[in-house]
């Protein structure tokens, strides 16, 4: 609470400092303002301010906000296009995935192995996220302290499985039933939001930014499958249960986060 009010302070404290109007230049002429056309990228602030606070203090909990909604999902590249001096286009862009593989060695059940002779088994887990962001900002001042607002939108999919081999085969000698995949349901996440808040340009086309959204959120994972493998009459028999895990859904309409975003923004041409 204490550092959300000194930083709200500090916001006020430059606004009344950069109350002046017209072009803002540095000492080499270079405009500290973005510009019509600018492309511009946004950084998540949170982590170095965490850091900054952890450092001074000698404490390992300084967090400002979580940094995080379902509309900007953790990980997502974010940018935005200024389309003239007072209206960009945000997009968000996120394609995840991710695999990983444990291998562990068992002992060798087939007829007339060594003592000592082991087979492998593996286990495997895949995972895919793909997230994407679009929406219209608003801006407005011509001091170094911007005000921005405006809508979004997002869209979020993912997908997850574990899948098993076996070294050992099943046979007369090894007939107990085993999972071979289990596979999540497909997760769908659509987000609507609108998002206020201010932009103080402390270098030359370099900003530090907060923002608060406030808006709809829904969620639906579908039902999970198991399939599982078993010897039957001299034979193996895969079965698939359809329902393995639980379909979810969730709507929800809130604001985006326990705190203001903080991001750090730079604008290029």
């Amino acid at each position: 609470m204490k550092k959300t009010v000194l930083f709200t302070a500090a916001l006020f404290a430059v606004t009344a400092a950069s109350a002046q109007t017209g072009e803002i230049t540095s000492n080499r002429g270079e405009n500290w303002l973005s510009q019509d056309g600018d492309w511009g990228l946004t950084f998540d602030a949170n982590p170095l301010l965490n850091y900054a606070g952890n450092l001074f203090n000698g404490h390992q909990g300084n967090t400002i906000g979580n940094g995080i909604t379902f509309l900007r999902p953790d990980f997502a590249i974010r940018g935005k296009k200024l389309i003239d001096a007072n209206t960009a286009y945000r997009g968000a862009l996120r394609i995840g995935f991710g695999s990983d593989k444990t291998t562990t060695k068992v002992p060798d059940q087939a007829a007339g192995a060594a003592a000592d002779a082991t087979v492998e088994n593996v286990d495997k887990n895949n995972n895919m996220n793909i997230n994407l962001g679009f929406g219209l900002e608003k801006r407005v001042g011509s001091t170094r302290v911007v005000g921005v607002y405006g809508a979004q939108i997002g869209l979020g999919i993912g997908s997850s499985k574990e899948t098993f081999e076996y070294g050992n085969p099943l046979n007369a000698g090894n007939p107990a039933a085993r999972v071979t995949e289990n596979k999540n349901g497909s997760t769908l996440s659509i987000g609507l939001s609108a998002f206020a808040g201010v932009e103080w340009f402390c270098a030359p086309k370099i900003s530090l930014s907060g923002e608060y959204t406030w808006g709809l959120a829904m969620n639906s994972t579908g039902f999970g499958t198991s399939t599982s493998e078993s010897f039957v009459n001299n034979s193996v028999v895969s079965t698939t249960n359809e329902g393995a895990t639980a379909k979810q859904n969730s709507f929800s309409i809130d604001t985006g986060v326990t705190g203001a975003t903080v991001g750090v923004n730079f604008y290029f041409q």
